[in-house]
């Protein structure tokens, strides 16, 4: 399936629109991925902790909104849109959010 930001595919041709389509996912960082994670913030760098967490998410995400466009008859998702957000009473989940409409694709 091809997965894209734009609105069109190059070489190909959009012969039905099958609707918007989504994937969501909300992921809770535990208090030893918090902890590892300020102490990279006090010594400075990276976390990875952190970033494995959100390249998981974000695939998951895409994975599921294939997987709706899949349902739908299509073969494409165009216009893909991810958006991440932080949730909950501490800043604890985080929230990946993905977007697109599905296609069918013609030559």
């Amino acid at each position: 399936m091809i997965v894209t930001t734009t609105p069109t595919i190059e070489g190909r041709t959009i012969v039905e629109y099958k609707g918007v389509v989504f994937g969501e996912v909300i992921v809770g960082v535990n208090v030893i991925k918090d902890f590892a994670a300020t102490i990279r913030d006090f010594i400075g760098g990276r976390s990875n902790t952190y970033e494995k967490e959100l390249i998981n998410a974000r695939e998951t995400a895409l994975n599921e909104l294939q997987a709706r466009a899949r349902a739908l008859g299509a073969d494409a998702v165009v216009g893909v849109d991810i958006d991440y957000e932080v949730l909950g009473q501490n800043g604890g989940m985080m929230m990946v959010t993905a977007s697109g409409t599905a296609v069918k694709l013609g030559y």
